[in-house]
C-alpha cells in the first residue's frame, strides 16, 4: 500500500504539464505546441533508445486526452530490409492480435445487442459441429475471456489451406485444462468468434467489420486484405521460411493459411485510426456500441474466482498487460499484438496510448515489451489532469478496480483490532437503550456468540447495565448454549440471572417465532448473534421473524452487529426464486451474500416493507475484506458443528449438499471438511474433482466413520476439502461441483432431490439435475447476482 500511494504521489506531482503536442510526420512538432520537453523528451529517449538496442526497427507513437490527441509521432524506420524506409505516421500495421478487441470482439458485442446471441450461452448452440471432445459446455462469454481451456492454437502440422479447414481443426480440439477452471491466451477462441460472427451476420468477417465497425468511424485505413495500393505505406514485418519478406499480408501463419481473414489476426489499420477507435470507446461507443456493451468489455467478466482479470476480448489485469506501465491504474483496459502493436485506454484519466511498432522486422528477433511498460509509464505520469481526474486515479490506484474485485482481495489477512456491537454499547454507556423516563424494559436475542471483549455475555451486561431492566431471552437454533442439535428445545430460565429464556426454534413456523404475549411487556429487543454469512444459517431468518414481531408489537429493534465471518466481499451463488421464503431462505439472497447482521437487518426491513423501528449499533474498525482470523475478535463456534474459520469459509459450498443423503462430516472432528459416503469411491472422487481444477481447493481421498447425522458408525470413503486460497475460492461453485460430481460418478445412489430445499432455484437445479456443466450454471446466475448486489449496496454500513 505504501509503494502505491508513492507512486500515485509521484504521479500527481508530475502532472505538471503535457499541452497540446500534435508531432506530424517523422518528429515535426506542430506550431504553437507548449509541452514539458523534459517530460516528452523522456518518453522520445526511451523509443530511440529502442531502436539503437534493436528492439524495434521504429515506432509510431499516438496518446489521447481530454477527447483529442494530444502528441503523434514517428521513429525511426519502417523498413531496414530489403531496403532502409522512414517510418511516418501514416503507416499502416499488421495489427496481429489486436484484431481479436478492433473487429471480433466489436462485431460479437454488436450481435449480442442486436439479440441474435447471449453470451452465457454454450458455443455449440450456434456451431453444433463444435461440441465434440467435452466442448459441449464452452460458453462464447469463455471464449471471450480466455477461460475456454482451449490450446493456445490449433495444430499447424497438418496442412491446412482454408477457413473451413481450420474450422474444423478448432471443432477436433480438447480442453487442456477444463473449461473455466483457468487462464490460456487462445486463439482459437477467437478463430471461433469469428466464424461466429460469420454464420449469425451472414457476412464474411472482414465485409461485417467494415460496413459496420470502420466505416461508421471512419477508419479509412483499416481493412483485412489490404490492396496492393497500400503496400508502400506497410510496414512489413518479417521473413518467411522461403526468405520473401512478408508486407501487405498477414504474418499470422494460421490467419494465412485461413486466407487472411480470421477472427484472430488479419487486420491492418494506422496509429490515427485506433485513435477513432479508442476515442469512440471512451465515448461510450460512438453509435457502434452502447454504453452498457462498452462497460461490458472493460470491467471484468472472467471467473468471479480467477485472479486472472479479463472484460470481453479485452485485458484488463493479466500477466499480457505490460502496456498498462506502472501508473495507469487496473480499471483501464487494452491489448496487444505480436507483430509489436499495443494500444491501452483509461477511462478514469479520459486518455489512450497507442504504440505501434514491427518489432518482429526483420527476421523475429526484436521485443517491445519492455518497451510499452516505460513509455506508458512516462506517459501517464506527464497527462494534463483535472482535480476530478487525479482525484479519481488517486482512488482507483489505491483500491483497484472496484468492490467487488481487486479492492477488497489487496489484502489475504490484517492485524485487526474489531469491537463487536456490544462493546461498542458498553463504550457509550448503553446510550441507545436509555428510556425518556424510568427503566427500559428489554428482551435479548442471543446464544453463546453474543459476549464482549472481555468474555462476558451479553446476557450479564446487560442484565447489569444501568437504567435497563433485561426481562427476557430468547435462544434461537441449538439452544442459548450453542450445544443443543434437536428441535425439541423447551424453554428455562439462565441458571445465572434468574431471568426466563424463551426458546424460538422448534419444527413449526410458530415455535420459531417470538410469542406476541411476551413482547408487549417490552419496550425493545436486542439481538446480538455471530451469524455464519450464508443465507440458509436459521439465524438469519430468526431475526427477520424479529423484525416482524417487532413492527407488530410496535417496539423498537436494536442489532448488535457482529462480522460476516467469511468477509463482506464476497457475493457468490445464485440467488433464490421469489416465493420460496422459509426458516432457510427468509427472502431472495444469494448463498454467500456478504452481509452483516446488521446490514441484512436494513435490507431486510426496507425491502420485504417491515417498517419496523430499527436501530443497528455497529463495529468499530471492521473493514469488508476481513476474514474473522482478522479482526482480533475470540472464536466462538456458532453452532455445534461450525468450529473454525475454515469450516465457516466450506459451509457456504458443502452445505448446499448437506441435506441429500450423503455425509458431510457431522460426527467426526472436520465437519464440512469432508464429504463421504460408504458408496463413493474416494480415490475416484478425489481425482475427478481434481481434475476440474476448482479454484482455491483442492480434494484428498479419506475415509471416516461419522457418529451422528448421516450414516453413524458405517465407514464412509470420500474427500477431504483442503482450502488452498480462501481469497480465489467460490464455495457456492464448489457446492455446484461436489453435487455434478456425484450425479455423474453415483447417479445409481444419490439422490439429488433434496438438494432443492436449500438451493432453493428451480432453473439451477434443473440445470443441475440434467447434467449442465457447473460452470456453466454459475455463469446463468451472474445477471440475477448483479441485480441482488445493486439492492445489497444501499444497505452496506461498512467501507
Amino acid at each position: 500500500m505504501r509503494l502505491v500511494v508513492t507512486i500515485v504521489c509521484s504521479l500527481v506531482l508530475a502532472c505538471a504539464s503535457l499541452a497540446e503536442a500534435v508531432v506530424q510526420g517523422n518528429g515535426t512538432r506542430a506550431s504553437g505546441a507548449s509541452a514539458s520537453p523534459v517530460r516528452l523528451g523522456a518518453v522520445d529517449a526511451i523509443i530511440q533508445q529502442a531502436i539503437a538496442d534493436h528492439n524495434i526497427p521504429g515506432a509510431v507513437l499516438v496518446v489521447g486526452h481530454g477527447g483529442k490527441v494530444i502528441y503523434r509521432k514517428a521513429y525511426g524506420e519502417r523498413s531496414l530490409e530489403p531496403r532502409r524506409e522512414a517510418m511516418t505516421v501514416d503507416t499502416i500495421f499488421d495489427m496481429a492480435s489486436l484484431t481479436k478487441v478492433i473487429a471480433t470482439t466489436t462485431a460479437v458485442m454488436q450481435l449480442m445487442e442486436l439479440g441474435k446471441v447471449r453470451l452465457n450461452d454454450p458455443v455449440a448452440k450456434y456451431i453444433p459441429e463444435f461440441a465434440q471432445n467435452g466442448k459441449e459446455d464452452i460458453t462464447i462469454r469463455q471464449l471471450l475471456t480466455h477461460y475456454s481451456g482451449l490450446a493456445p492454437d490449433i495444430d499447424l502440422t497438418p496442412a491446412f489451406d482454408s477457413k473451413e479447414s481450420a474450422f474444423r481443426l478448432a471443432c477436433a480440439e480438447t480442453p487442456e485444462v477444463a473449461p473455466g477452471s483457468g487462464f490460456i491466451y487462445s486463439d482459437t477462441n477467437f478463430i471461433m468468434l469469428g466464424w461466429l460472427v460469420e454464420k449469425l451476420s451472414g457476412e464474411t468477417l472482414d465485409v461485417y467489420t467494415a460496413r459496420h465497425v470502420f466505416q461508421p468511424l471512419k477508419m479509412m485505413h483499416t481493412r483485412f486484405l489490404p490492396p496492393a495500393a497500400w503496400k508502400p505505406k506497410i510496414a512489413p514485418t518479417q521473413y518467411d521460411e522461403h526468405e520473401h519478406m512478408i508486407r501487405g499480408v498477414v504474418h499470422d501463419p494460421r490467419s494465412q493459411r485461413m486466407g487472411g481473414v480470421a477472427g484472430h489476426a488479419g487486420l491492418f489499420s494506422t496509429g490515427d485510426d485506433l485513435a477513432k477507435f479508442a476515442q469512440a470507446l471512451l465515448n461510450g461507443g460512438d453509435g457502434i456500441l452502447s454504453s452498457l456493451a462498452v462497460k461490458k468489455m472493460s470491467e471484468p467478466e472472467q471467473p468471479p474466482s480467477a485472479s486472472t482479470l479479463r472484460g470481453f476480448g479485452w485485458d484488463i489485469d493479466s500477466p499480457f498487460s505490460s502496456n498498462r506501465g506502472d501508473l495507469l491504474p487496473v480499471g483501464s483496459f487494452g491489448h496487444t499484438g505480436f507483430t509489436g502493436t499495443s494500444i491501452w485506454i483509461d477511462p478514469t484519466t479520459k486518455s489512450y496510448v497507442i504504440l505501434l511498432t514491427n518489432s518482429v522486422h526483420p527476421r523475429g528477433k526484436g521485443n517491445a515489451i519492455g518497451l510499452r511498460v516505460k513509455v506508458a509509464t512516462e506517459i501517464a505520469a506527464a497527462l494534463p489532469l483535472t482535480v476530478e481526474e487525479k482525484d479519481a486515479l488517486r482512488w482507483q490506484s489505491i483500491t483497484g478496480y472496484n468492490e467487488a474485485m481487486s479492492a477488497e482481495r489487496r489484502l489475504s489477512a490484517r492485524n485487526g483490532s474489531v469491537k463487536n456491537g456490544i462493546d461498542v454499547l458498553e463504550e457509550h454507556g448503553f446510550d441507545v437503550l436509555k428510556a425518556a423516563e424510568g427503566k427500559k424494559h428489554i428482551g435479548l436475542v442471543t446464544n453463546q456468540t453474543g459476549v464482549d471483549a472481555s468474555g462476558k455475555r451479553t446476557i450479564d451486561v446487560l442484565a447489569a447495565a444501568p437504567a435497563v431492566s433485561l426481562d427476557a431471552i430468547f435462544s434461537p437454533e441449538h439452544g442459548v448454549t450453542g450445544t443443543l442439535d434437536t428441535t425439541d428445545i423447551n424453554n428455562s430460565k439462565d441458571a445465572a440471572t434468574g431471568i426466563p429464556v424463551y426458546s424460538v426454534y422448534g419444527g413449526t413456523d410458530a415455535a420459531r417465532r417470538p410469542q406476541p404475549e411476551v413482547l408487549r411487556t417490552l419496550d425493545a429487543i436486542v439481538f446480538d448473534i455471530q451469524d455464519a454469512g450464508v443465507r440458509f444459517y436459521t439465524y438469519e431468518s430468526t431475526l427477520g421473524y424479529f423484525l416482524e414481531a417487532a413492527a407488530k408489537a410496535g417496539i423498537e429493534l436494536i442489532v448488535l452487529d457482529r462480522p460476516d465471518p467469511v468477509t463482506g466481499s464476497f457475493v457468490q451463488g445464485p440467488p433464490t426464486d421469489t416465493g420460496h421464503e422459509s426458516f432457510t431462505n427468509y427472502w431472495t439472497v444469494p448463498v454467500r451474500h456478504g452481509m452483516t447482521m446488521g446490514e441484512l437487518a436494513k435490507m431486510f426491513n426496507a425491502e420485504r416493507g417491515i417498517n419496523a423501528k430499527l436501530t443497528v449499533v455497529p463495529m468499530d474498525g471492521w473493514q469488508r475484506g476481513d476474514w474473522f482470523d482478522s479482526t482480533g475478535i475470540e472464536w466462538v463456534n456458532p453452532s455445534p458443528n461450525l468450529r473454525s474459520v475454515t469450516e465457516a469459509a466450506l459451509y457456504p459450498g458443502v452445505g448446499l449438499i448437506e441435506g441429500t443423503n450423503i455425509s458431510v462430516g457431522r460426527g467426526t472432528d472436520t465437519p464440512f471438511e469432508v464429504v463421504g459416503a460408504p458408496w463413493i469411491k474416494g480415490k475416484e472422487l478425489a481425482t475427478y474433482l481434481n481434475a476440474r481444477g476448482i479454484a482455491g481447493v483442492r480434494f484428498v481421498p479419506v475415509t471416516f466413520t461419522p457418529t451422528s447425522s448421516n450414516y453413524s458408525g458405517q465407514a464412509c470413503q470420500g474427500v477431504n476439502i483442503v482450502l488452498t486460497e480462501r481469497n480465489g475460492f467460490d464455495g457456492p461453485e464448489m457446492g455446484m461441483e461436489l453435487a455434478a460430481a456425484l450425479l455423474k460418478l453415483y447417479a445409481s445412489n444419490w439422490k439429488i432431490e433434496k438438494m432443492q430445499q436449500l438451493l432453493v432455484n428451480q432453473s439451477v437445479y434443473e440445470a443441475l439435475a440434467t447434467g449442465q456443466d457447473p460452470r456453466r450454471i454459475s455463469q446463468d446466475w451472474r445477471e440475477e447476482l448483479q441485480k441482488f448486489q445493486k439492492v445489497r449496496e444501499k444497505y452496506l454500513i461498512y467501507k
